[in-house]
């Protein structure tokens, strides 16, 4: 809702776990929803595969149209909220964690939602996530509605949430977590704007390259699902090539089915695969259970050549043409909705801020500061109204900035580029400094409304 800034059809927005549906926000000229079991035959939506989680599942699966141009270029599942307490011990009808784990694979980003006033990772929440395994690369978190606590409050409640998570994800990398308050309404506590605006623009600009990721993206699943399958063909052969011909079928099922740990140790040694292409142990044997040994395929050196060529020879090429074909189009990224809102004018990310600062002003934003900066200036005993790289050396390393970041700084003041500073290329270099000490990037070159103003060029008046 945020994102878009409208309703969609079949929305709706509560503090209690109101979506009970997985709706997928898409495009579309009209306004209007398509039950599940009607998008499901449908050829031109991704979606048919899902037929088989059944029609528990197909009733609470929907697809609501509009048109915003927010989804011209990404497409949206939202999910059901998340019980907890009583509610999560009665079944949903379908495998949600199945379904969660089918969209994991598909999509390109997953965001989790966490409240910082009700931060309580459920049973249900946690099977969840639990589902996404293999997919960390995609998940990031949104602590959502961080203007109803106090800055002391907020620090404790984003260390809680990282301990939480901690337990949960079993990795030891840290997740990215967005903090911010992700609606339209007054801030409650104002005393952390300035981050949740930097926060809410890293996650807009994390969002807005996934179009242009989306062909890396794809390949890099295919390359997985390739390393997979081929996991996959040596786990069957080996399976069938131990099944006896006549006798002791059922027995011997068993007994391969336990010793599948030892299979995995096996097959490793012998083909040199990594042991994180292995699918899960306790997985594997409840789904070979179920099925007939005598029914595998045994090897084919000849399809698992195929796929090695394809992984070192055939995927490099069409990286490179994705690369040449990414370089020849229009750079696309997500716009409308509240994208829009952050780009332009004064409410613009960094507006008016750091080396932006005064560049919609007429007077040099130097100058309020030059008195100041002036009387350092005339104690560095300056020749013929300009002071030596020697004496502003001195001078520019009581910032204690590194000589990486004084080095920049020098260039970008000294314009004439004479190896010495006048008082106004110095009163320049000090308020760079300024900048980098207050927290802020230096600029690449010298935005024009920095350039002192016995430095600026005149206007060439046409006669």
């Amino acid at each position: 809702r945020y994102l878009l800034e409208q309703d969609f059809p079949g929305m709706r927005i509560g503090p209690e776990p109101t979506t009970d549906s997985f709706i997928a926000v898409m495009y579309g000229d009209a306004e209007g929803n398509v039950p599940g079991n009607a998008l499901v035959v449908d050829p031109k939506k991704p979606f048919r595969k899902l037929s088989r989680f059944g029609n528990a599942f197909l009733n609470r699966f929907m697809c609501s149209q509009l048109p915003n141009q927010v989804l011209k270029s990404i497409s949206i599942i939202d999910s059901p909220g998340i019980l907890s307490g009583e509610k999560q011990r009665i079944s949903r009808g379908y495998d949600f964690c199945q379904v969660l784990q089918w969209f994991a694979e598909r999509v390109d980003r997953i965001i989790l939602l966490f409240d910082a006033h009700k931060l309580d990772i459920s049973d249900e929440f946690s099977e969840a996530i639990k589902s996404f395994r293999g997919q960390d690369d995609k998940i990031r978190v949104v602590l959502n509605k961080a203007d109803q606590v106090d800055t002391q409050q907020l620090m404790r409640v984003y260390g809680a949430l990282m301990w939480s998570l901690g337990k949960v994800i079993n990795t030891p990398e840290v997740l990215r977590v967005y903090i911010g308050s992700f609606w339209s309404h007054p801030l409650r506590n104002t005393e952390n704007r300035r981050l949740f605006e930097a926060e809410a623009q890293d996650l807009f600009k994390d969002i807005q390259s996934l179009p242009q990721k989306a062909a890396v993206r794809k390949l890099n699943d295919l390359i997985k699902r390739a390393r997979l399958a081929k996991v996959h063909a040596y786990i069957i052969s080996y399976l069938k090539k131990e099944m006896p011909s006549v006798f002791g079928k059922e027995n011997k099922k068993k007994e391969l089915i336990s010793r599948l740990p030892e299979i995995y140790i096996q097959l490793q040694r012998e083909y040199h695969i990594s042991a994180g292409d292995f699918p899960e142990v306790k997985k594997m044997q409840e789904l070979l259970e179920t099925c007939d040994f005598t029914k595998f395929h045994s090897l084919k050196p000849k399809l698992i050549e195929a796929v090695d060529n394809m992984l070192a020879n055939k995927i490099a090429s069409l990286m490179s043409l994705i690369r040449q074909e990414e370089s020849n189009m229009p750079t696309e990224i997500v716009q409308g909705g509240a994208f829009d809102g952050t780009m332009a004018g004064p409410f613009g990310h960094g507006y008016g801020e750091g080396a932006k600062e005064g560049a919609d002003e007429d007077e040099w934003v130097v100058a309020k500061d030059k008195p100041a900066y002036d009387e350092i200036f005339y104690t560095l005993s300056p020749i013929n109204g300009k002071i030596s790289g020697i004496s502003a050396k001195k001078e520019m390393v009581t910032s204690k900035l590194p000589n990486s970041v004084l080095g920049k700084i020098w260039k970008l003041s000294d314009c004439d580029g004479d190896g010495m500073l006048d008082d106004e290329e110095f009163a320049l270099a000090k308020h760079l400094i300024k900048i980098k000490l207050d927290g802020y990037e230096l600029p690449g070159t010298l935005p024009s409304h920095l350039v002192p103003p016995s430095h600026r060029k005149p206007f060439q008046t046409a006669e």
